[in-house]
């Protein structure tokens, strides 16, 4: 399976339509635009236009940030699968989109293993599990044990949502360790913050940097991080993997560059040659691990394809599992 994809994208990245190394040769010719699933000032946004800044002083052009939030972050990957594939368009994209919602959601507009190339897959976001100090448990395994003790009367936990890798990771959790929570969605991520610390919900699992500031001032207690490592701007929470007793677990949400995979050869080797330049420079790590995210170190298009790929299988794979596949 896995040797069939590569095949697939590998076709298209050598499909050279008629004049289009001459396109590649004087690529760019017009401003860059690169679209954001999410909303100015997030997170995801903020280190977009780092290196969109950087990305322009060596493309020569303009590249120019469009948010386009919506459809669960989908809206944006939809039309750029659409949008004429000679560079000048492409999209930040994450694991929900390109590994979730295809299991998890009844209709989704665009294939992410057929309509995209990755760029560059730059970062990892991971989550914590955070509760109010007055709940009185001090780590996951006290949290573990208040969930299973709960009888008739289940802890709450929020997200930003179901179907989310958040409330994926949290129900993992429920079924691996046979407990009862119940899931309060939310649609705000500083919000869920603010109902832990004022005890309307028991407990949540939040965006890490969402709720890093909180952590560290001890308004709220961080029981574990979901990402494989620990983090460096919180090296005293250790993983879930290892606090829980979850070998080889592990669930962020990843951010990755993508173009249309009939893309040119030329251009998507160029764009990934620059992007790995730009995101390996420790300045640009610094400053993606000081806004709560975990910088990684710049990877080949097959490696970042097999990588997507365990993700969808894996997630997936976990979708089913829970009984939501098609559930949205």
């Amino acid at each position: 399976m896995m040797s069939r994809i590569l095949s697939r994208v590998a076709t298209a990245l050598a499909l050279v339509l008629p004049g289009a190394a001459t396109q590649a040769q004087d690529y760019p010719t017009k401003n860059v635009t690169i679209v954001v699933p999410l909303a100015p000032g997030t997170g995801m946004d903020s280190v977009v236009r780092i290196y969109a800044d950087e990305l322009s002083k060596s493309l020569g052009k303009a590249v120019v940030v469009e948010n386009q939030p919506g459809a669960a972050l989908m809206l944006a990957a939809q039309n750029v699968a659409r949008a004429a594939p000679d560079g000048h368009t492409l999209v930040v994209s994450t694991s929900s989109p390109m590994a979730v919602n295809q299991t998890l959601y009844k209709k989704v507009n665009y294939d992410p293993e057929k309509d995209f190339v990755p760029l560059a897959l730059y970062l990892k976001s991971p989550f914590v599990l955070i509760v109010s100090p007055q709940l009185g448990t001090a780590t996951v395994k006290d949290y573990i044990k208040k969930a299973q003790d709960a009888g008739d009367k289940p802890l709450t936990y929020a997200t930003p949502g179901a179907g989310t890798l958040l409330h994926l990771a949290m129900e993992v959790m429920k079924r691996d360790f046979k407990f009862k929570a119940d899931h309060v969605p939310y649609r705000n991520s500083p919000q869920i913050v603010t109902d832990v610390m004022g005890g309307h919900v028991a407990s949540a699992m939040s965006e890490t940097g969402a709720a890093m500031s909180n952590i560290k001032e001890g308004n709220v207690k961080a029981l574990a991080i979901t990402s494989a490592g620990r983090h460096p701007s919180l090296p005293d929470v250790a993983p879930i993997s290892e606090a829980a007793g979850m070998p080889g677990f592990e669930a962020v949400s990843w951010h990755v560059l993508l173009a249309p995979s009939a893309t040119p050869k030329p251009i998507v080797e160029r764009l990934h040659k620059e992007m790995a330049r730009i995101t390996g420079n420790p300045d640009f790590q610094k400053r993606v691990s000081a806004i709560g995210l975990m910088p990684l170190p710049p990877a080949s298009i097959e490696d970042m394809l097999k990588y997507m790929k365990s993700e969808q299988t894996r997630w997936s794979g976990v979708v089913k599992d829970l009984g939501l596949a098609g559930s949205q």
